[in-house]
């Protein structure tokens, strides 16, 4: 059989023929019996050097739990489909690496032919299985083509120790249990399965959301052939997809406008305390400038008193000198006329000197008259 794994079937992703081929060539004989480690895959039970001729010598359990010698490590043997390769394989194989301090983990995986004769068609190939187990970071040697019973030729040819599984019966092949002889042997170590993974319900998902996985592929550029869909299925995701587009689109509007509308409820909300503050404040502003005691009732008040201070006259004062006795008024020179001296240059002129008294004299004289 060739060493190459076949690549898995993708659009999205295709090895190159020329790789394989060089991988092919670089790989020159046998590869050296010893752990691989987290560096490169496992190695195929088929591609390592034969062990030595002495014999093999099984490992007791206790020995096995105290820990043997680094070069005399642990065999255990772990078998199964491992069919679209999920957690829970992962979680076995990491159970079975950690039964014992020395552990040198064997995988087996079963061929198409053996696996679709006793238990049913795969969704992976047999190439694809190996591949997906030489991946996993507990494995140590891989053996592909696994026997579905386990003979004593089989264990003493891979040099087996113990066999790792669930401690459930497997019944298959007319029998109750395929490991009820490896457990009469002692040889049996148990593991526990991971609940709510398996791949027959990853499968029952597939089909159960048949549609769903279907119009994805279809988005994905995938032909409704190559999904084995007719003309009619085929246009009828396509709809369907159009209307969950649709429906996609005024969701996300309905939640743009909750936002919306969220964020405006904000705001009007701020505002309304905003402007609560703000009428407050102008009431108060308000009252002391117009209420009952407010500064324009004052202001009012001293520009009353201002004004009736201003236009109320003063009175005399009872003490007021008499006509007698008041100073006597100035007097005003008329330029033309002098009572006492005639102007030199004009002789008919004269210029008089004229007072208040006289102004009186005269308004007493036309009295008289």
């Amino acid at each position: 059989m060739e060493s190459a794994s076949v690549p898995l079937q993708s659009r999205k992703r295709k090895r190159d023929a020329s790789n394989v081929d060089k991988e092919v060539g670089e790989k020159i004989g046998k590869i050296p019996r010893c752990t691989v480690g987290l560096k490169h895959p496992a190695p195929f039970a088929d591609e390592l050097v034969p062990a030595n001729a002495q014999p093999y010598e099984r490992v007791s359990m206790d020995e096995a739990k105290r820990g043997t010698r680094p070069e005399r490590p642990v065999r255990v043997y772990a078998d199964g489909i491992f069919d679209v390769f999920h957690s829970g394989h992962a979680r076995a194989l990491m159970q079975a690496k950690c039964l014992f301090p020395n552990t040198h983990l064997i995988v087996g995986v079963c061929s198409d032919d053996l696996t679709h004769k006793f238990k049913g068609f795969t969704v992976m190939n047999e190439d694809e299985r190996y591949d997906a187990i030489r991946h996993c970071r507990y494995v140590d040697e891989v053996v592909r083509n696994a026997p579905w019973t386990l003979s004593p030729e089989f264990l003493a040819k891979h040099r087996i120790d113990f066999v790792a599984h669930d401690d459930i019966p497997y019944s298959s092949a007319g029998s109750d249990d395929v490991y009820k002889h490896i457990k009469e042997a002692g040889m049996f170590a148990p593991t526990q399965r991971t609940e709510g993974i398996s791949t027959s319900d990853i499968i029952t998902r597939i089909v159960r959301d048949y549609d769903v996985y279907a119009r994805r592929n279809l988005q994905r550029g995938y032909t409704a052939k190559e999904l084995n869909v007719s003309f009619i299925n085929e246009k009828k995701y396509h709809l369907q997809e159009r209307v969950d587009k649709v429906k996609r689109k005024v969701r996300d509007v309905e939640e743009k406008s909750k936002e919306f509308v969220q964020k405006v409820e904000e705001k009007s909300i701020d505002l309304i305390q905003k402007w609560e503050e703000k009428s407050r404040e102008f009431i108060g502003n308000f009252l002391q400038m117009f209420g009952p005691e407010g500064a324009l009732k004052h202001m009012l008040k001293e520009g009353k008193g201002r004004m009736l201070q201003a236009i109320s006259p003063r009175q005399s004062p009872s003490s007021s000198p008499t006509r007698e006795e008041r100073s006597p008024s100035p007097t005003f020179r008329l330029p033309f006329f002098n009572k006492t001296s005639p102007s030199p240059h004009h002789s008919g002129a004269r210029g008089y000197l004229i007072s208040e008294d006289d102004d009186n004299e005269d308004d007493d004289d036309d009295d008289d008259n």
